[in-house]
């Protein structure tokens, strides 16, 4: 009994567990929650044990923010073509953030940190195998980066602005009815696309600027 008693503690009490459980803990109750306290709870452990893997509640977060962007870039390398694993890289953030809120507010926050150099990478790489010159390279990455990791900067607005009350249509159903009430002269493409805004589709919206900013390298090729 006493190797196993070991071994259960040994899972437990490593830098793998310690993320894993943080994450659980964001994604059940949010980012205010994510406490030292209620993770030794949740761990079953002691707080010495986690400050023996994680520094503070800064690096626990960035942890767990790269331990779900690896996940997306395992999946970018089954990829051969660079324009599929563009797209497959793009969308899997987007869907990360989409499943994971928090993330988003966290790749917004720090645009330094290992999670957002490995989307860097990702990008860097499908960007020098479709031939882009290598004096362009980091303009048309950066411009990529840009695009995607906006979202993130976006999603983050949006769970602070959104009541938790409220559905998503709801929101954006309110949003639009401000719109609608701004000067139709001053403010003819705004009130167009007020129409659409509750209803429309983040995920197809997204794919569609990506498409635009690949075609648009393409053509420069």
């Amino acid at each position: 009994m006493k190797p196993k008693a070991r071994t259960r503690r040994s899972e437990a009490l490593s830098k793998e567990r310690i993320v894993e459980a943080a994450i659980e803990i964001l994604d059940t109750d949010g980012e205010e929650t994510l406490t030292f306290r209620n993770l030794t709870a949740h761990l079953s452990t002691g707080s010495g044990a986690i400050y023996w893997h994680v520094a503070d509640k800064h690096e626990l977060l960035a942890a767990a923010t790269d331990h779900v962007i690896a996940r997306v870039m395992a999946e970018v390398v089954k990829e051969a073509d660079p324009q599929g694993a563009i797209r497959t890289l793009a969308m899997g953030v987007f869907d990360a953030i989409d499943a994971h809120p928090w993330v988003g507010t966290q790749l917004s926050r720090n645009p330094w940190q290992h999670a957002v150099l490995r989307i860097l990478e990702g990008v860097g790489g499908r960007i020098q195998a479709l031939g882009v010159p290598g004096q362009d390279q980091f303009n048309v990455a950066t411009a990529l980066m840009s695009f995607i990791l906006g979202i993130a900067g976006q999603y983050a607005a949006s769970a602070r602005f959104a009541s938790s009350n409220t559905t998503r249509t709801e929101h954006l159903g309110a949003v639009a009815a401000k719109w609608e009430q701004l000067d139709p002269a001053e403010y003819p493409f705004v009130h167009q696309v007020a129409k659409i805004l509750p209803e429309h589709d983040d995920r197809d919206q997204f794919l569609a600027g990506i498409n635009l900013i690949l075609a648009g390298i393409k053509s420069a090729l």
